[in-house]
C-alpha cells in the first residue's frame, strides 16, 4: 500500500498515522522528496483502504502490488514531467535529445560540437569526463577540468550537461558543473551510489544494467526515488547476450513495457545498444516508434579520431540526418496513435 500525504500534513500528524500503520499489522516506511511525503506500507495484512484514506492528513491511497513502489504507474497514471529551466521539459509531449561524444577531449572538440547542437536546436549534451573502461590503459577521461570547460562552453549557448558518475565521492565536486547526472550500466546496481543521488535535487538518467531484468532496472530506480529524487529518466541501452554480431542486444521490447509499467519518462541509447555507426540511426528511430521520450547518441567531429568508441558514433552530416528523421519520426507517431484514438 502507497500513501500520500497532504502537504500541510505535520511531522506529529504523520507520526500518528505511522502509529496507526504500524498498528493495523503494517511495516511504514517514510519518504520525503522535494514534491511529496510518502508511506510505503508492506505486509500481508488485510487493511481496508477507504478506511486509511479517511485518516486526518492523508491525501490519497493506493494497493500497488509491484514490488517498486514509487515508480509504478499503478498508483501515478500520468508521466512525470522533468523541468530542467529555460523552457526545457522532458515529457510524453516532447522528444528529447542528448547528443555529444563518449568522451569530453578538448576544448576545441567541445566548442565544435556545442555549435553543432545550438545550430540543430539540440539543448542536451552528453559527454564522458570519467569514463569506466573495460581495459584499465584505455582513455579514462579528462575528470573534474574536463567537466569545466565541457559546463562553461554549454551554459554559454543554454545546453544542459548530462555526464556519468561514478563513485559517490565524485558527487559534491562534480555538482556545479551537471544538470543530469548519469549512471551508467556498470553502476546500475550501485546502491551505494543511487542512495546518494536520490538525496540530490538534479535528475538522474539511469541506464539499464548490461544483466538487469527489467524489475531489476526498476528496482534500481526506486533505490533513487525512495531517497528523495523523483526525478528519474529511465534508459534503455542495450543488454548483454549471446550473440556477437554487434555490441549489445537493444531491447526495444522494453521501451513500451517501462512505459506501461512505470511512470517514469524513457530514453534509449542506440549507439551503445548496436555499437555499429551505420545502424545507430535506424535503432534510434526504431526506439521513437517505440515509445522513447528521447534519444541518447554519440556525435563527434571525426568518429575516426575518436579518443573512444568511434565505431559507434556519428560524423555531423549522419547527426544532422539523423536529427532531422527522429523529429519527422515523433510527428508521425503522434500522428498515428491520434488516428488510432479517434477509430477505437
Amino acid at each position: 500500500m502507497l500513501i500520500q500525504l497532504n502537504n500541510t500534513c505535520s511531522e506529529d500528524k504523520a507520526n500518528e498515522l505511522i502509529d496507526h500503520i504500524k498498528s493495523v499489522g503494517l511495516k511504514p516506511n517514510q519518504v520525503v522528496t522535494n514534491n511529496a511525503h510518502y508511506l510505503i506500507c508492506l505486509g500481508k495484512a488485510e487493511v481496508d483502504i477507504r478506511t486509511i484514506g479517511k485518516l486526518d492528513g492523508v491525501k490519497d491511497v493506493h494497493i500497488v502490488d509491484d514490488e517498486s513502489k514509487l515508480v509504478s504507474r499503478q498508483w501515478r497514471v500520468n508521466d512525470t514531467a522533468i523541468d530542467l529551466g529555460d523552457e526545457i521539459t522532458i515529457s510524453r509531449d516532447n522528444l528529447t535529445l542528448t547528443l555529444g561524444p563518449c568522451a569530453i577531449e578538448s576544448e576545441e572538440q567541445v566548442e565544435e560540437i556545442v555549435n553543432f547542437l545550438s545550430e540543430n536546436d539540440v539543448k542536451l549534451m552528453r559527454g564522458g569526463i570519467f569514463k569506466p573502461r573495460s581495459s584499465p590503459y584505455a582513455f579514462r577521461g579528462l575528470g573534474i577540468e574536463g567537466l569545466k570547460f565541457f559546463s562553461h562552453q554549454c551554459k554559454t549557448r543554454g545546453i544542459k550537461v548530462v555526464t556519468e558518475v561514478m563513485q559517490v565521492s565524485q558527487i559534491e565536486e562534480m555538482y556545479p558543473y551537471v544538470d543530469i547526472f548519469q549512471v551508467g550500466t556498470r553502476n546500475a546496481q550501485n546502491y551505494n551510489l543511487l542512495d546518494a543521488l536520490g538525496r540530490l535535487d538534479k535528475p538522474i538518467l539511469l541506464k539499464r544494467g548490461m544483466s538487469s531484468t527489467i524489475s531489476e532496472f526498476l528496482a534500481a530506480a526506486e533505490y533513487i526515488f525512495c531517497n528523495g529524487n523523483e526525478n528519474i529518466i529511465l534508459c534503455e541501452r542495450g543488454i548483454r547476450t549471446f550473440e556477437k554480431m554487434y555490441r549489445n542486444t537493444l531491447d526495444l521490447n522494453a521501451i513500451p513495457l517501462l512505459k506501461e509499467k512505470s511512470h517514469l519518462p524513457v530514453f534509449c541509447d542506440p549507439s551503445h545498444g548496436i555499437g555499429i555507426r551505420e545502424h545507430v540511426e535506424t535503432m534510434a528511430l526504431s526506439s521513437v516508434m517505440a515509445g522513447a521520450d528521447g534519444v541518447l547518441m554519440e556525435i563527434h567531429p571525426i568518429p575516426e579520431k575518436a579518443f573512444s568508441d568511434g565505431q559507434q558514433t556519428l560524423n555531423f552530416p549522419e547527426a544532422k540526418r539523423s536529427i532531422d528523421r527522429l523529429k519527422q519520426t515523433r510527428n508521425f507517431r503522434k500522428m498515428l496513435f491520434q488516428e488510432n484514438s479517434k477509430t477505437t
